[in-house]
C-alpha cells in the first residue's frame, strides 16, 4: 500500500501506523489470553504471538486501505 499520512509536517508511512496498531492490537490479545490461561493449548507461545501480530498486522493494514479507497485517509 502506498500513502503517508501527515502528523505535524512529518509525513508518516501508512504502513508504519498500521504496524503499530496491529502491535498494540496484539498487546491486548496477548494479555486477554494470558488471563484466560489460553496459552496452556499453544504448543510454542512465541510463534503463536508472531503469527497473531501478523494477522493483526494484515488486517489493521486491509482495513485502512478499504478507507483509503473511500477517501477517509491520505
Amino acid at each position: 500500500m502506498i500513502g503517508e499520512v501527515e502528523m505535524g509536517g512529518v509525513f508518516i508511512p501508512i504502513a508504519l501506523v498500521s504496524g503499530i496498531i496491529g502491535f498494540l492490537a496484539s498487546l491486548i490479545l496477548r494479555r486477554i489470553l494470558r488471563v484466560a490461561h489460553a496459552y496452556t493449548f499453544v504448543w510454542h507461545a512465541g510463534l503463536f504471538d508472531v503469527a497473531a501480530f501478523v494477522l493483526l498486522w494484515a488486517a489493521t493494514d486491509y482495513f485502512i486501505s478499504k478507507f483509503q479507497i473511500l477517501g477517509l485517509t491520505g
